[in-house]
Order: structure tokens, then C-alpha cells, then sequence
């Protein structure tokens, strides 16, 4: 796990303050349909005679609609531009995910999601979490490569929650496929052979994205980047880059002045010039950040919600654009 341990930074740089308030984290082709946000009562999908699949955020709608097709109807129960983390179902979705027949999600991410999921009957739930490895990643301390920071590394699994942000490594993102066609054509086996297509196709495309972040993030000047937060651990992990967040798994929580402080000894220890920020979060601490450091802020797409325009595979990729010019990439 690579993401950077702020605490341990703060000794030299403790006395270092921001001026800044402290503030808060489709399918295959860019024309394809993508799920945007909670659509129709799946009940209403019954007479159209497609299987009615609810989600519990983007990615995971990615997966259901790429590898269902035409056959599904998914409902994503947190609505788009809406950070995930802490959404709150009503009562109304939590009876809509009662009408489905599958409802696919990732357990520890979304606290009323579970409530939900523990009180409907009928559906069948996969728990994705289960087949994608999840791991510890906020406050795990990791040995970076660069060489104006090296540092002795510490491993402490058990610190922290678990990282849930799966989706941002292709490879857990393809276990997660696998999960999701299997109970797409356990519920409705009349289709199994074009779901099986169909994961057959997504396949292609995940791999396509992994090639090109390995490709891609092979040679760079720098491989330590600093985030809004801790979401891209899965990422740093799978292409040997470091992630060092401003704030940890939960983007609402709030950095204190000494792990600012240490944000700031990363950027001079590293020669950073980018903080990344995000969409769905306030960037105005990245922006003083930036500010005081003379570095720049650009925006790093943790996936959470749909793009606005293409998919999952396209941002990826924009991600990785990014992240060559910000590391220096060759």
C-alpha cells in the first residue's frame, strides 16, 4: 500500500502553518448510455421486461449496465454530482431497493447502504467488497521512491479503515466484473450467454486501461502524488506510485495544521508541482496549498460519481494524462 503517511512527516515540519481554512472526497464507450443518478422505481421495469438492477453508486452502475446490456435496468441509489461517502437513503430508496432483484454493492462504504441492504427481502445482494481485496491505505506508511524523500519504511495494516476505492485499479475492477456477471446471470440465466459476451468485451477494455497506466507510468521523474484526498491507494499500489492525501479515506475530514505542514515538506522533499483536487470536494485547502507552495492544482477524477461525459475507461484515461504531466512521465 502506497499512500504516504502525513504523521510521520510532521516532525520536520510541524511548525509550518497554512494560512488557509481548513475545509473539506455507463458502459464501454464514451456513446454509450451511462446512469447519471437514481432513475425510475425498478418495480416499473418489470413490465418492460428487463432485470431491475439497483447500485449503490457509479462505478459499480458502470459494471452492471456494461455487462447487462440491453437485458438490465440499473438504479444507482446515490444521484449524480453527489459525493458518495456519506450520502443518506431515504426511506423511499430503501423501498425502491425492495423492488429489485439484484442489488449490487460495496460493503463499509456507505453506512446507510448497509442499514438498507440489512433491511430489504427479496433481492439478491452481492456484496462486492468481498472479491476485491480491499485494504488498509489511510495512515498506512509505505517506502516512496523519490529519491529527495526516501524514508524508512513501516508497515501498520491495521491502521485505518479499509479503503473501499477498488474501482481505481483496473484489476480489482475486473474481479469486481466477474462478481457482478455472475449474479447477473444467476437471476436471470435466459440471457447468461450474452452477459458472458458482454464481460468478455468489458474485459478487453479493463485491460486496455491497465496497459496504458503500466505503459504510461513506466518512466517518470517523480512518483509520489498528493491528492484531496486518500483514494487513489489501489492506484499507487498497482503502478508503484506513492499517494500522499490531504485528507484521509473520508474526504469531509479535515486536515490538521501539522499534517498541512507536512503536505508542504512532501512538496519540497519531492519537487511536486501539481495538487490534485476533485469535482464533488471543496478545493479551496489544495488551492492555499498550491498557493503557498507554488505549485498549480489540477483536477484528479476518483470516479465516484459518473463523468460528465464519457465513462469509467475514458476518465481513466484522463486521469492518466494527467498524472504523466504531473509526474513527468516520459
Amino acid at each position: 500500500m502506497r499512500t504516504l503517511n502525513l504523521r510521520r512527516l510532521t516532525a520536520v515540519g510541524a511548525a509550518l502553518t497554512l494560512t488557509a481554512a481548513l475545509t473539506a472526497c455507463s458502459a464501454l464507450s464514451s456513446d454509450s448510455p451511462s446512469t447519471s443518478g437514481a432513475s425510475a422505481d425498478p418495480s416499473s421495469t418489470a413490465s418492460q421486461g428487463k432485470l431491475a438492477v439497483s447500485v449503490s453508486f457509479y462505478p459499480i452502475a458502470y459494471l452492471a449496465e456494461a455487462i447487462g446490456g440491453e437485458h438490465v435496468s440499473v438504479t444507482s441509489v446515490t444521484p449524480a454530482n453527489v459525493e458518495p461517502h456519506d450520502f443518506e437513503l431515504s426511506p423511499k430508496d430503501v423501498t425502491s431497493l425492495s423492488s429489485a432483484k439484484v442489488v449490487l454493492y460495496v460493503a463499509g462504504f456507505q453506512a446507510s447502504m448497509d442499514d438498507a441492504v440489512s433491511q430489504v427481502s427479496g433481492p439478491s445482494v452481492t456484496d462486492l467488497s468481498g472479491v476485491v481485496d480491499l485494504r488498509h491505505h489511510d495512515g498506512v506508511e509505505e517506502e516512496h521512491h523519490d529519491d529527495a524523500s526516501a524514508t524508512e519504511a513501516d508497515h501498520d495494516h491495521d491502521a485505518g479503515a479499509l479503503d473501499p476505492h477498488f474501482w481505481l485499479d483496473p484489476s480489482r475492477m475486473q474481479k469486481a466484473a466477474d462478481a457482478v456477471e455472475k449474479a447477473l446471470a444467476a437471476a436471470d440465466p435466459q440471457h447468461a450467454g450474452d452477459y458472458e459476451a458482454n464481460l468478455k468485451a468489458l474485459t478487453a477494455t479493463l485491460t486496455d486501461v491497465d496497459t496504458s497506466y503500466t505503459q504510461g507510468l513506466s518512466q517518470c521523474e517523480r512518483t509520489t502524488f498528493i491528492t484531496s484526498h486518500a483514494a487513489f491507494g489501489y492506484l499507487a499500489d498497482r503502478y508503484h506510485l506513492t499517494q500522499a492525501p490531504i485528507s484521509g479515506i473520508d474526504p469531509e475530514s479535515e486536515p490538521s495544521p501539522a499534517d498541512l505542514a507536512a503536505i508542504k515538506q512532501v512538496v519540497q522533499s519531492t519537487g511536486t508541482t501539481t495538487i490534485f483536487t476533485e469535482e464533488l470536494v471543496s478545493p479551496k485547502t489544495a488551492q492555499a496549498l498550491a498557493s503557498e507552495t507554488g505549485t498549480t492544482t489540477k483536477v484528479l477524477n476518483p470516479l465516484e460519481s459518473a463523468p460528465d461525459s464519457g465513462d469509467y475507461a475514458s476518465e481513466m484515461k484522463s486521469n492518466l494524462s494527467e498524472l504523466r504531466t504531473a509526474l513527468a512521465c516520459k
